[in-house]
């Protein structure tokens, strides 16, 4: 048993009976709520000071890193870069996405499963509304002739060859999400 649920039992009993004590006699529920509200709110303050002094915990062991770090960079220097480098290190989560009905896409898994379709459409003779449909037009001539074929490596050769610090092109896809 966890040490500190016989004290929460105790406390709860306390909170279901009168200022006398007298187990018999219980409280009012208007007094009752108020008396748990408070005490919540005591927790709640509780809990504030811990997590004040974990993060204060917290920066001083990051401090004490840094500077070990910076002590010994002389003699250990492949420590220190790769601390820098990880430092670096940018994290960057997928937003939030619109589906073609235009709803957002929070959850993780939807996210996935929209993303896999999407790349999974682009190998396949499935259109999808994010691709360019070309619209029907008179006077064209290259209307009657036959459209190009692209090879599988030659779309190897020019996802290797994306340069990832561009912008967006017209697909709103950012060219590191196509190299990945």
């Amino acid at each position: 048993m966890h040490p500190n649920k016989e004290e929460v039992r105790q406390k709860h009993q306390e909170a279901c009976v009168d200022e006398e004590g007298a187990p018999g006699q219980t409280q009012t529920q208007k007094e009752r709520l108020q008396r748990l509200e408070a005490r919540a709110g005591s927790l709640r303050g509780i809990q504030r000071k811990n997590v004040r002094a974990a993060r204060e915990q917290v920066r001083k062991a990051k401090a004490l890193i840094e500077l070990n770090l910076t002590r010994d960079v002389k003699g250990n220097k492949k420590t220190f870069y790769r601390y820098v480098s990880d430092k670096r290190k940018m994290r960057e989560n997928v937003g939030f996405l619109c589906k073609e009905t235009g709803d957002l896409v929070t959850w993780v898994m939807e996210k996935d499963e929209m993303l896999n379709n999407f790349f999974a459409s682009v190998f396949t003779s499935k259109c999808s509304s994010h691709t360019a449909q070309a619209t029907e037009g008179k006077g064209r001539d290259w209307e009657n002739k036959e459209l190009p074929t692209v090879g599988q490596d030659q779309v190897h050769d020019h996802l290797r060859n994306l340069k990832v610090h561009k912008s967006m092109g017209p697909d709103q896809m950012h060219p590191r999400v196509l190299k990945e």
